[in-house]
């Protein structure tokens, strides 16, 4: 059944902006994590390790996080094309902040022990369940609501969200990080951004609390039993290739917003405000080219995009290994800007790409398995694999350069054996089903 009803800009731009802030707000809690876990989750909770396996550990809490990602992306899809995408937007806000902000409260490894790491790697996997429920909802009730010949630019807009939140994290971060004496900030400053994720939160609940359902899911005659069964059971193949095509991304962005950090900081002896304001210059950026990078998305097709992105990635990570070995401020934003534009060609188009794939009632749990099935691969491994490499290479890594360069050709593979899914013009027929 073909979704007949249209959403004036108005209400289109109202929806948007509540994903948006929303998202925003998730990703806000999940990168403060990153941050942390670059500059001083190792010390704090792994303190019996030497600096190097300190970081290797942080950085897999971290990666804790994504494995969740899928696991939420199956709980809080089964929701969304059971009972709607309206409430996946709301339970998985308030399951990420709550997280977040216990976080924050988490005594250290000097005060209660080997429990402290124990229980920050339980908390962090609710974070990753909840942001993996997150991103399903909040670009389905965009997508679903917008008009087919502008959906990449209207479901763009959740994808702002997670350089709103990078920036406002690493901000924060930044802001403390200066302000304080390096005692003070290991002490109690670095709580301080979890326990902000509470009041956005509830600032982000608010807002979505007034969002209407999705037309398109309320069209549905008959919802799948259990979606996950029915999604690998018909989609498998599509799902595998959406994850291994979405890998290059969060590799890249990975690589650039969390194992950067510490290798600047450890190995080339840059200072980590320098570091955190070149990332977040570059992340502020990307953010700016994501309406841009839409638009020509619905132009000129989403898998093309896609294609060129992957292309552009494949090109640039030898590149930027090199200019960030330099130590030198402008060159290190130059290293992480070119890697970012690449990654937003393909991402600023994914929002509207991935559900229009799947068929209505599995979209939720098909496009949000693949998408954060793609993080596991990509960005779960990334900061862990990047580290090792860096350490047994000299002032340029080449390796961790390899290492990204073949993972972006591994997903120009996979999106090359994709389908292009953009409407024709003047109809809109229901997408196609991989």
């Amino acid at each position: 059944m073909h979704d007949v009803r249209t959403v004036k800009a108005p209400s289109m731009l109202r929806l948007a902006a509540a994903s948006l802030v929303g998202s925003a707000i998730e990703f806000y809690d999940f990168f403060v994590y990153g941050t942390a876990a670059a500059l001083v989750i190792g010390p704090l909770f792994f303190p019996t390790f030497s600096p190097l396996a300190g970081t290797l550990a942080a950085f897999a809490t971290f990666g804790v996080g994504f494995v969740a990602r899928p696991l939420g992306s199956v709980l809080f899809g089964h929701m969304g094309d059971r009972r709607g995408r309206r409430p996946v937007l709301i339970l998985s806000l308030l399951l990420t902040g709550v997280s977040t902000v216990a976080v924050g409260c988490l005594p250290t490894y000097s005060t209660i022990g080997v429990a402290a790491p124990v229980l920050l790697l339980l908390l962090r996997f609710l974070q990753g369940l909840g942001l993996g429920g997150e991103w399903g909802g909040a670009v389905l009730l965009t997508a679903e609501h917008a008009p087919p010949e502008r959906r990449v630019l209207w479901s763009s807009f959740p994808q702002v969200g997670p350089s709103l939140g990078f920036t406002l994290a690493n901000g924060v971060m930044l802001a403390l990080s200066t302000s304080l004496s390096d005692a003070q900030f290991a002490q109690w400053g670095w709580r301080v951004p979890f326990w902000g994720a509470g009041l956005l939160a509830l600032g982000g609940l608010w807002l979505r609390s007034s969002l209407a359902e999705s037309p398109r899911f309320l069209d549905i005659e008959e919802h799948a039993r259990v979606p996950l069964l029915d999604v690998f059971r018909h989609h498998w193949r599509l799902v595998l290739l959406t994850a291994g095509a979405l890998a290059v991304g969060y590799a890249v962005f990975y690589a650039v917003t969390t194992w950067s950090l510490a290798y600047g900081t450890e190995r080339l002896g840059v200072s980590s405000t320098v570091m955190l304001t070149c990332v977040m210059a570059a992340v502020v950026v990307k953010g700016a080219l994501t309406p841009l990078m839409a638009l020509l998305g619905d132009r000129y097709g989403r898998r093309s995009m896609c294609l060129t992105g992957c292309a552009a990635a494949a090109l640039w990570m030898f590149p930027m290994v090199a200019l960030l070995a330099t130590g030198e401020p402008l060159l290190i934003f130059l290293a992480f800007l070119g890697a970012l534009v690449a990654f937003i060609t393909m991402f600023a188009v994914i929002a509207a790409y991935l559900p229009e794939l799947y068929e209505a009632r599995l979209r939720c749990t098909g496009a949000a398995v693949g998408y954060n099935l793609g993080g596991v691969l990509g960005g779960a491994l990334t900061p862990i694999v990047a580290t090792a490499l860096a350490e047994n290479s000299g002032r340029v890594p080449w390796g961790v350069g390899a290492y990204l360069t073949g993972v972006a050709l591994l997903s120009l593979g996979c999106f090359a054996l994709l389908p292009e899914t953009r409407p024709v013009p003047a109809a809109a027929a229901e997408p196609v089903t991989g």
